[in-house]
Order: structure tokens, then sequence, then C-alpha cells
């Protein structure tokens, strides 16, 4: 039985719980944040829904403290997925155990992104009685650099979060990566410790890396997932730069052209190939109102329209802009493009910077090509049924 204490603020009403999130495909190294943040915070409750079976529907729901579990009940939803799962129970349950603990942790499922549930939690429904304080990702040391290079499907290793997941492991990795607040590293030996450093220094060099022993304080003021989101939006993300660590290379390709479509579909192949983990922001000469968002990791690559450029907006609609999306166009703004701007990154293991700009650099719109209308976009297909859709 979990007994209720409730915590007062100095004005007299209840304070906001902290609600941490820890997420991570690599389940020893998630549980083993999840008990450091227990032990370090006496009273502390988690909650954890295990999708392994919710393929059939069912889901098993835990609540534990330092000393176990306290609470395990089996959940049955109309719909067995992650979104009915955060919005039919998770939330629910956070909320009904708020009173009685200083700090919650949602112990995330492997193959959960943390963006929904960050998003969910921070909603103005749940905002008197909870406040997101963290999003923190752990990661086996031994697995992150192979795991990084593996084409399978969820559902093909057996970490599906729905019925039908047809999502990648390294997709859904990179996104608990990229989006985390704070990383932590475990498991593995002192070489693996070592690499995997290194591959977060390239992937994720603005978020800081916390060992186990001294996980980042979880308790302060509330994140804003607006701003948690702005870091991971095409048009607004921070992409890592120009680097070197041992055998590891990150590559930056800026450039103001417009791309010829049909010499960039040829080129993908090559790209996402070559290197282990590519993104960033584009536009094609037979799109130039379209910021596209170039998205590839373990040879699997997505582009997406991401909406207009500011610049092919009228200025009376810039104010409806979020002023992150209008900082990152000033940063990019030139008096002829705009803020219209190639900025793709690679990263790899040895990478020969020199081909790889040289054959982007070859898919650049040139004179001889003629005008844009009567390019041939390979691209169309996907780009206009996302459209439509």
């Amino acid at each position: 039985m979990i007994t209720t204490t409730v915590f007062i603020s100095a004005t007299g009403g209840p304070v906001p719980t902290p609600v941490v999130l820890v997420a991570g495909l690599h389940g020893a190294a998630r549980t083993a944040a999840v008990e450091r943040l227990l032990a370090d915070h006496p009273g502390s409750l988690a909650v954890h829904h295990d999708l392994g079976r919710v393929t059939t529907g069912r889901i098993t729901r835990t609540v534990r403290d330092a000393h176990g579990v306290r609470e395990s009940a089996e959940v049955r939803l109309a719909h067995g997925c992650v979104t009915c799962t955060v919005r039919e129970d998770l939330l629910p349950r956070l909320v009904a155990l708020a009173p009685a603990a200083p700090l919650l942790i949602a112990d995330l499922w492997d193959a959960v992104e943390p963006r929904s549930v960050a998003e969910a939690v921070d909603c103005p429904e749940a905002r008197d009685l909870l406040r997101l304080t963290a999003v923190l990702t752990a990661v086996d040391s031994a697995a992150l650099p192979h795991d990084l290079t593996r084409g399978e499907r969820l559902i093909e290793v057996g970490k599906p979060a729905a019925a039908g997941d047809q999502r990648f492991l390294a997709e859904v990795l990179t996104r608990q990566l990229e989006y985390a607040t704070g990383l932590v590293p475990h498991g593995g030996d002192e070489e693996d410790e070592e690499l995997t450093l290194a591959v977060l220094a390239h992937l994720t060099p603005f978020t800081p890396v916390h060992p186990l022993t001294t996980l980042p304080p979880v308790t302060g003021p509330a994140l804003c997932t607006a701003e948690l989101g702005e870091r991971v939006e095409p048009a607004t993300a921070q992409l890592p730069g120009d680097t070197r660590t041992g055998e590891i290379t990150t590559m930056v390709w800026h450039r103001r052209r417009p791309l010829h479509p049909r010499r960039l579909f040829e080129a993908v192949d090559e790209l996402v190939t070559e290197s282990v983990r590519s993104r960033g922001r584009f536009w094609l000469a037979t799109r130039p109102s379209r910021l596209l968002a170039w998205d590839a990791v373990a040879g699997i690559v997505s582009v997406e329209d991401a909406g207009p450029w500011l610049a092919a907006l009228p200025e009376a609609a810039w104010d409806l802009v979020p002023p992150a999306r209008r900082l990152a166009a000033s940063l990019d703004w030139h008096p002829e493009t705009g803020d219209r701007v190639q900025h793709l990154v690679l990263t790899g293991p040895d990478l020969d910077t020199g081909r790889l700009r040289a054959l982007l650099d070859s898919c650049l719109l040139t004179p001889e090509d003629g005008p844009a209308a009567c390019l041939d976009d390979p691209f169309a297909p996907m780009l206009d049924l996302k459209e439509i859709a």
C-alpha cells in the first residue's frame, strides 16, 4: 500500500511533483539509472509499463521504490499502443501518485521515444500536480556503437511498442539520444566506454553526459517541452560541427545554391551508406518554398517536408512564427536566398570528407540545367503523398 504525504508550498498550495523520464533501448542500463535515482531520492516512486505483450493488448504496470515493487497490475487498453498507454494509464497514475512522493520517475519501455511522453506530462490539465524536470536516456556502452548501425525493425528484434510497429531500432535510438536533456552511459569495459563517449560527443555534442554515480539534479524547475522540441525540429535544431575524434568524423556541408532533385536522388544511397548518421535541412530547385528535412541512420533515410522557409512567407506572417524559428532563419539569412540553405551533417568512421563534399557539390543546380520547372523530381511521390496525408 502507498501512503500519502502532501507537499505544501510556502504559499499554502500543493507543490507540483517533479517528474523525470528515463528512456533507452537498453533495459539493463535504464534500470540501473532508475535504481540510482530511487536510491538518491528517498521516498521517490518509479512507474514502468512493460510493453512486451502490447501486441496482445495486455500491458503490465508496476510501481516501485528503492526497496522493491509496491504495486503491480495488468492494464488492458482498447488500442495497445504507446499513445493510449500514456494517455489512459501513465499520466493518470502519475497524477494519483503525485501527493505521495517527492519525485516520480517514468521508467519508459525500451522502444518508447521520450518526446511524446514529455509533451503528455507537460499538459495544462496536469501542470498543477506534475512538473517535468529532466529527460534522461540511458545507454549500454557495449551495445550503443553497434546498435547505431543496425538496420532491423523493432518488430524483428522483439521490441515493438505497438502492434504493427514499423520503426527501425537505430531510428528510435537516435531520437532517444537527441531529445534527452542528459545521457547516462552504463556497462561495458573501459574501451567500450571510451568509444561510446566519443560517439556521443559527435552525435549529441550539446547534451551533458553523466556517469551513473553522479546523475544530474532532477528536482529543479520545470522544463519547457516547446523548447525541447525546438532542439530536434529540422528548422531549429542546433546541428553538430566539423569534428574528428580518432576514427570518427563529423562533416558539415553548407551551401546556398539549390539542389538538382535527380542528381541528389541518385546520390542518396552512397551518402547514407558511407555515413552512420546524417541529418539536416535542404532545398530543391523544384520546391524553392519548402524546407526539407533529411534524417538518416544505419542506411535508412527519411526525407520530409518540414514547412515553408521563412523567406517564402509574407513578412506579415513572421510574427506568427516562433522566436526560435526566426532566430535560426536570421543566422542563415542571405540577401538573395533568404534562409534557404543546404545544411547537412554526416557522421561515420573514417569518412572521406573530400569525396563526400565533391559528391554533394555535384548535386547542386548549374546554369546548364535549365529552368527548375522543367526538372524531373524523383522525390515528388514521397513528398506529395505526405502533403496530401
